[in-house]
């Protein structure tokens, strides 16, 4: 009798070739265009045009750097609801030190001669980068198209829309923010793609590694890495999540190939890992799971 032939997996076998394909991984390359990052011009205040002095030209050159922020504009979350902008949900702050003028009067003992005196006080305050906020256009060194080079993608786009998921595009920054529960993604017109990929392709599977942190939140799949990880779990992260990109790209017919771009993206995280190579099985499993709850999300109880 013979033998019966196994079901197909494709989850498997897109996690067998991204294996396969990362002795020859390339180097990544971010499939849309971003202003320059981590500006090291010196900060200006947004209120006053008036640059900043001191401590503070050194404490925001290195908020701008650890966050990649492309501009030299910062100010208090009220200064840019001043300008007409809004600070973004769950977007963190940045800690300057200000100095006021205290007057007051001051008597002389020897004397008892009253005068008039002052003195600073160093006072704390926090400020946002231009880049944290809406309705403030960044200037960027590359001129960027008036309209998305590609059109919308019926099946992708119903996808995301029955997971229930905030998703805000604007700006150049694709992000899940726990704090406030939403995705970040930067506006279509800025994807070009890369040599391996189009324009739709790139929007589309880095929407859906985005969808795949959220799915991972505690009160959805709780997907917790610490425990075999360590300090190493956000390498792992984002294993799941660009894994589970690849499974999604190809559910819903965003790509017939794994992209090199998902190899290439990986390679980079595997490193993080050095020896650890059975990593990527761990991260396939979760990133299967992720894949198989955003597809079949009822939208009625969607967390």
């Amino acid at each position: 009798m013979a033998r019966k032939s196994e079901k197909f997996d494709v989850h498997q076998e897109i996690t067998n070739r991204i294996v396969a394909a990362l002795e020859a991984a390339g180097e990544f390359q971010l499939p849309w265009i971003r202003s320059k990052g981590g500006s090291m011009k010196r900060p200006v205040n947004i209120a006053s045009a008036k640059p900043y002095n001191g401590v503070n030209i050194l404490s925001l050159w290195v908020a701008a750097q650890a966050q990649d922020y492309p501009s030299n504009l910062w100010g208090t979350y009220c200064q840019w609801q001043e300008r007409g902008c809004q600070v973004r949900r769950g977007e963190k702050s940045s800690l300057i030190v200000f100095y006021k003028k205290i007057e007051f009067e001051q008597t002389d003992d020897a004397t008892g001669e009253t005068k008039h005196a002052e003195r600073l006080m160093a006072r704390a305050s926090t400020v946002f980068n231009a880049a944290q906020v809406d309705g403030f256009t960044l200037e960027t060194d590359e001129s960027l198209p008036d309209d998305p080079t590609f059109d919308p993608i019926e099946q992708a786009e119903a996808f995301a829309k029955a997971t229930g998921a905030v998703i805000e595009e604007g700006g150049d920054r694709a992000c899940y923010i726990p704090s406030s529960d939403s995705i970040k993604m930067p506006e279509r017109r800025r994807f070009t793609g890369t040599s391996t990929t189009t324009p739709a392709e790139s929007f589309y599977s880095t929407l859906c590694h985005e969808l795949v942190h959220w799915s991972g939140a505690k009160h959805r799949l709780d997907r917790d890495m610490t425990g075999r990880f360590g300090s190493e779990s956000y390498a792992i992260e984002e294993l799941v999540a660009e894994l589970g990109a690849a499974f999604l790209s190809g559910d819903l017919g965003i790509t017939q190939e794994p992209r090199a771009d998902h190899a290439h993206y990986i390679a980079t995280w595997l490193k993080v890992l050095k020896d650890d190579m059975k990593a990527v099985f761990t991260a396939a499993s979760k990133a299967s799971e992720a894949a198989n709850w955003l597809a079949n999300i009822d939208q009625g109880d969607a967390p």
